[in-house]
């Protein structure tokens, strides 16, 4: 829970479920009570800004501010809601920092789903739903999102290639593809995978080689831990096919 785009180091966002509608007032989950009264050091009458990843992003002032509830006035709608991003980031999670990293720096970059999926050389299969969507809300406020990708159930490799539509392109990050990133992010993908460290067993090579949906994909002549490969495939999907161009 913290600053904005452009309000300066003291707006503070907030994401909550409730509809945004001029003149409304929102009710606030206790641990946002906590944060505003305790944390933040906020009154009643001082201004913050919500979104709820439908009705975009709006202006409102605390209204009542309790140890373990609060209400926010609406006022004006400072942003529409743009279009969500198709783009899924399918990733083999790791131990619990390093996943957190994934998903907070996924939501920065623009991903509007996150799957976690299980490999052969994985290093865990321990994977807390709840905890992830908490760190993605975060991060939205953080970075000036207007709504929080959805963290999907975890499950096998195999399961998630089975449900996945042939249609719809998945950018494999594999450093034996031949070709780099860049020319494979020509084929506009839909998602992106990254595997394990220990790299992709020779049955998961085999599975990944004869879906129709997957292009294979180098991050350049160095080995890159699984969070920064995820980083540097996300960043030259925003540069190359995202809203960063």
């Amino acid at each position: 829970m913290a600053g904005a785009r452009d309000g300066g180091p003291r707006t503070i966002r907030l994401f909550v479920e409730a509809p945004l509608a001029a003149g409304a007032t929102v009710a606030l989950a206790s641990g946002q009570a906590h944060y505003l009264r305790n944390v933040m050091r906020q009154a009643p009458g001082d201004r913050i800004r919500l979104f709820n990843g439908r009705d975009g992003e709006w202006e409102g002032a605390i209204e009542t501010l309790a140890p373990s509830r609060a209400g926010i006035r609406l006022g004006a709608r400072l942003a529409p809601q743009p279009p969500a991003t198709d783009l899924r980031l399918l990733f083999a999670p790791l131990k619990s920092e390093r996943t957190r990293f994934v998903v907070e720096k996924a939501t920065e970059l623009g991903v509007g789903a996150i799957q976690p999926v299980f490999t052969r050389y994985g290093q865990t299969r321990r994977v807390n739903v709840e905890r992830l969507h908490a760190h993605a809300i975060e991060a939205a406020e953080q970075c000036g999102r207007l709504d929080v990708p959805s963290i999907m159930p975890p499950c096998p490799l195999t399961d998630a290639l089975a449900d996945w539509p042939p249609e719809r392109r998945l950018l494999v990050c594999d450093p034996e593809a031949e070709r780099s990133v860049a020319e494979s992010l020509a084929d506009a993908p839909a998602g992106i995978l990254v595997g394990p460290e220990g790299g992709f067993a020779p049955d998961e090579r085999r599975l990944l080689a004869d879906h129709p949906a997957t292009v294979p994909a180098r991050l350049g002549p160095r080995i890159l831990r699984a969070e920064t490969a995820v980083a540097a495939a996300l960043a030259c999907w925003q540069a190359l096919a995202g809203d960063w161009r």
